[in-house]
């Protein structure tokens, strides 16, 4: 089979993070860049790439990339691609584009000369002079970085991050990708009591749930691909039963949920029968000040509220003091917080973090910071750690 470039895309620093989830599938990696991971591939490892993928955004087909100083050189250049190869005579698409330091910075026309140069060849392959455009979906990807084009084919539709289960939200919710890259990040395994003290609609722990019950997290949605003439309906049905089949449904898991809004945690029960875990996390109504913790081991993993939307200053102070409390002599515990609040350090005064992440949720410019615990005594068995 023909080898293609894949190209997943990924939130500014967590690209190692799924570059490592790429490698566990077996893919061989052609670069990393910022918020971009290559990948070598065939089409029929389309299907695997979107289920399996936890941490990506999206999954991208590269067609093309080149030098384009020009309006005629980004149209010859485009136009000598091989769409006819991708685009069926019926295929519907559109173009999408973005420019970066570059001396084509106009946006509308670059996705116009682009949108032209597909069709151009598009007639040159079917030799007809109109397209009805109502068959599958394919969205041109046209992005201008320093006077590079880079011309790709989404594979995905819907951002990855999109599962399928958070039917029901709350207030700026943590996106699922990048709930499952901080469970990654952490030292938590299926093994270990894991805490999530501000919940809000679960996603976190239900991320953690699916990753330790082996969960693929495009199971339960669809994919733009999967219209695709060119990949075999077929194709999709085995990476489906494969899926299934790799499911784990003996592990006992030992996962908490807690928030001090009532329409969270009924949120929370939701999306998690959604997802499959309902009987794996335990979600309760608690305020994070009457939480009391009596294990000796364990991990904690949350994105507190931040920002003048949700919570005035007072709260959030109140929060990172009330977290301080609660651990600074619990040195056992791994402590994971995701936050905007760039002073927290100064209130969590057990230590100073053992590694700083910077990330982004959504837009929001974010920090990851993690506190490593003791490690538990070997005579200590998973079910008390």
């Amino acid at each position: 089979m023909a080898k293609i470039t894949l190209i997943a895309t990924a939130a500014f620093g967590i690209e190692a993070v799924v570059k490592n989830e790429l490698k566990a599938l077996g893919f061989e990696i052609i670069k990393v860049s910022d918020g971009k991971i290559e990948f070598e591939a065939v089409l029929e490892d389309i299907p695997k790439a979107n289920l399996y993928l936890r941490c990506a955004d999206r999954v991208l087909l590269k067609v093309g990339e080149f030098k384009a100083l020009t309006f005629d050189e980004l149209f010859e250049k485009t136009k000598a691609l091989p769409w006819g190869n991708l685009i069926p005579e019926n295929g519907k698409f559109t173009v999408k584009g973005k420019s970066v330091k570059s001396t084509l910075g106009s946006i509308s026309a670059c996705q116009s000369i682009v949108k032209k140069a597909v069709v151009e060849k598009l007639k040159e392959k079917y030799k007809v002079e109109w397209f009805k455009e109502t068959g599958p979906e394919f969205t041109i990807q046209a992005a201008m970085l320093k006077d590079t084009a880079l011309l790709t084919i989404d594979t995905s539709g819907m951002g990855l991050h999109k599962r399928g289960y958070r039917a029901q939200s709350v207030e700026a919710p943590i996106k699922e990708t990048l709930a499952a890259a901080i469970v990654l990040l952490s030292f938590w395994n299926k093994d270990r009591l894991l805490i999530d003290p501000m919940c809000g609609s679960g996603t976190i722990l239900i991320e953690a749930a699916m990753l330790a019950r082996n969960i693929a997290p495009g199971l339960k949605r669809e994919f733009v691909s999967e219209k695709w003439q060119m990949i075999d309906e077929k194709v999709w049905q085995k990476e489906r039963r494969s899926a299934y089949d790799a499911l784990k449904s003996d592990c006992k898991l030992q996962i908490f949920g807690y928030d001090i809004d009532k329409k969270n945690i009924e949120a929370c029960k939701i999306n998690a029968r959604n997802a499959g875990v309902e009987n794996d996390i335990v979600f309760e109504q608690k305020d994070i000040k009457n939480l009391w913790i009596d294990k000796p081991y364990g991990v904690i993993i949350t994105n507190p509220p931040y920002g003048k939307r949700i919570s005035e200053f007072k709260e959030i102070n109140e929060i990172n003091i009330t977290l301080h409390k609660m651990f600074k002599k619990k040195t056992e515990w791994s402590i994971y917080v995701l936050t905007a609040d760039e002073l927290f350090p100064n209130y969590f005064k057990r230590s100073q973090p053992d590694r700083i992440r910077k990330l982004y949720n959504g837009k929001i410019k974010v920090n990851y910071y993690q506190y490593y615990g003791d490690k538990p005594s070997p005579e200590l068995s998973p079910e008390n750690c």
